[in-house]
């Protein structure tokens, strides 16, 4: 019991020590993800796996959509996220994350976060993400990882828990600022670098966007987080409040996100799909109706449609 107990904690083990979590197989987490590469606990094992881990596993939300909260219990989500041909949004996909990250051998801490896009402050925003503090034995300083954003504006890697420093990863610049707020610990701000993102620069700005190098492009905050840990039943809370609150977008329409490749990817809101190709441009288009929007899921997500589920209102 005292084993079991102690896996249900956010660090999960000691710098370095392996444990197995009752439910999490390692060996078929590595496989569906795609990773063949070592299984040691250094950054080149923490980048190559969150790469494989983002491209494998699409983000979605149609257990919610659905009517259910998604569980977060190490079998299930093997059985959907692993096993299933489904993806899952950020509770599901860094909960899995981090299993995997501590079987290596990393020391993983889960933070919650605020998501400020579109956001006026960040105090407006509840916790509803949750990304990953990683400790690499024997490094100087933790890593940011987080493999269940789903955005274009995600990171595609780890980048240094650190600020003033500009991280490039597979054609996506990311930096971390410290932004003001009346609480006793340190609010950081994980900010992507977006082109041509509004031609009047003051247009669409949130918490802590400052200007780019030319006009129109512009650093933007994702999310704002503290450094405290955010327990398995602080994200139990906020994945029941995502899951099934009526004001959560997620219940409302069918969302899914891809990364393809390194500067591909795939957006679903609803019916509208949008592509950033690798060259940098978008197309936009509408899907046609509920036959299409299920071949797109399939073909171009990966994501099987659970049975008996209607993604898009019947006409009526």
């Amino acid at each position: 019991m005292a084993d079991t107990e102690r896996t249900r904690h956010t660090d999960g083990t000691e710098a370095g020590e392996r444990t197995e979590v009752q439910g999490f197989d390692l060996d078929a987490y590595l496989r569906g993800i795609g990773w063949e590469g070592p299984r040691r606990a250094d950054l080149a094992t923490l980048r190559g796996v969150h790469w494989a881990h983002l491209r494998a596993v699409p983000f979605e939300n149609l257990d919610s959509f659905g009517g259910t909260a998604p569980s977060l219990r190490p079998a299930e989500l093997m059985a959907k996220l692993v096993h299933g041909r489904r993806g899952g949004y950020c509770f599901e996909q860094n909960t899995l994350f981090a299993l995997a990250l501590r079987a290596l051998g990393f020391t993983v801490t889960t933070v919650g976060a605020r998501v400020t896009l579109g956001a006026s402050t960040v105090e407006s925003r509840p916790r509803t993400h949750m990304a990953l503090k990683v400790e690499i034995p024997g490094a100087p300083r933790p890593y940011l990882a987080d493999a269940g954003f789903g955005s274009v504006g995600g990171l595609a890697g780890p980048i240094p828990l650190t600020t003033g420093e500009e991280s490039r990863d597979r054609g996506r610049r990311h930096r971390l600022v410290h932004l003001p707020h009346d609480g006793p610990l340190e609010l950081w701000a994980l900010q992507a670098y977006v082109t041509g993102a509004a031609e009047d620069e003051e247009a669409g700005y949130g918490p802590g966007d400052t200007p780019g190098d030319a006009p129109g492009d512009r650093w933007t905050s994702q999310y704002a987080f503290t450094l405290d840990p955010f327990e398995p039943v602080d994200a139990e809370v906020s994945n029941w409040y995502v899951a099934t609150h009526p004001h959560s977008p997620f219940v409302h329409r069918p969302f899914a996100q891809r990364t393809v490749s390194d500067g591909h990817h795939l957006s679903l809101d609803a019916r509208h799909l949008v592509e950033t190709h690798p060259d940098g441009t978008v197309t936009e288009r509408d899907l046609a109706d509920e036959v299409e929007l299920r071949r797109v899921l399939d073909e171009r997500f990966g994501i099987t449609v659970p049975e008996g589920l209607t993604l898009l209102p019947t006409a009526g």
